[in-house]
């Protein structure tokens, strides 16, 4: 179960990782023209406090999608090769205390 839990939380991070890494491109080439303005004619001042929420609020949103999305995709790994680790100690050790004496 600890191992899941390592891998589950390593899949995590590599996953926010990965999308802080991905997330601000794709920022700058979905942002259409006049997004933030709402329809009204884009000004050539730029609300400055309003670019910033929304960019932030998305690269947070992109880094707990890559998280989640990490963290399931470690999470079935994590029980592939733990269940392989956990086949291979119970074949290892024997069934009999008596024998392990010897």
């Amino acid at each position: 179960m600890k191992s899941v839990i390592i891998w589950i939380l390593a899949g995590a991070l590599l996953g926010v990782a990965a999308a802080s890494v991905i997330v601000p491109p794709m920022l700058s080439w979905y942002n259409e023209p006049g997004y933030l303005s709402q329809g009204s004619q884009p000004t050539a001042v730029v609300n400055l406090p309003q670019v910033v929420r929304y960019s932030t609020s998305r690269l947070i949103r992109g880094q707990a999608i890559g998280g989640g999305i990490g963290a399931v995709l470690f999470f079935v790994l994590g029980l592939a090769l733990g269940g392989r680790g956990r086949a291979r100690r119970a074949a290892a050790s024997p069934a009999d205390p008596a024998q392990r004496v010897q």
